[in-house]
């Protein structure tokens, strides 16, 4: 990521979890610094699985809803960021910049998972995202 870089649209199918997370830590690592969103080809609802893992974080996503790719205006995205893994990700036609992060989606619908196995999922969705976040946020900061 460059400097140049003011606007990035983290881009999944349902915008429920992986995308809606990438946000909320998005927003807490760039602060003014980016304009940071999210969306889905096919939006939902945000997962509470994902709200539950991310105030562990410090990260509210109680106010986020899930939105549609075609609410985002092409004009104001610098880079699109997917995190699908093993679904098709949305493609995005503007002419930003595309980063592909294969994130596996911590969602299921298996009943024998428990609840402390699904925040489990979460959690390392969370912090793989953070992980790679924090890389691209020093790579944003200029140099001294």
């Amino acid at each position: 990521m460059t400097s140049a870089t003011k606007s990035i649209l983290f881009l999944c199918v349902a915008n429920s979890a992986r995308s809606q997370m990438a946000e909320g830590l998005g927003q807490l690592l760039f602060g003014d610094r980016v304009r940071v969103q999210s969306a889905g080809s096919e939006p939902s609802r945000v997962n509470p699985y994902a709200i539950e893992v991310m105030q562990e974080v410090g990260v509210n996503l109680t106010t986020h809803h899930s939105k549609s790719v075609q609410t985002i205006d092409p004009d104001s995205v610098d880079t699109v960021i997917t995190l699908c893994a093993e679904e098709i990700c949305p493609l995005w036609l503007g002419r930003a910049r595309g980063i592909h992060w294969p994130i596996p989606d911590p969602a299921s619908s298996d009943p024998a998972l428990t609840h402390e196995e699904m925040l489990a999922r979460f959690r390392a969705a969370r912090d793989a995202i953070r992980g790679r976040l924090e890389t691209f946020s020093a790579e944003l900061k200029e140099p001294d």
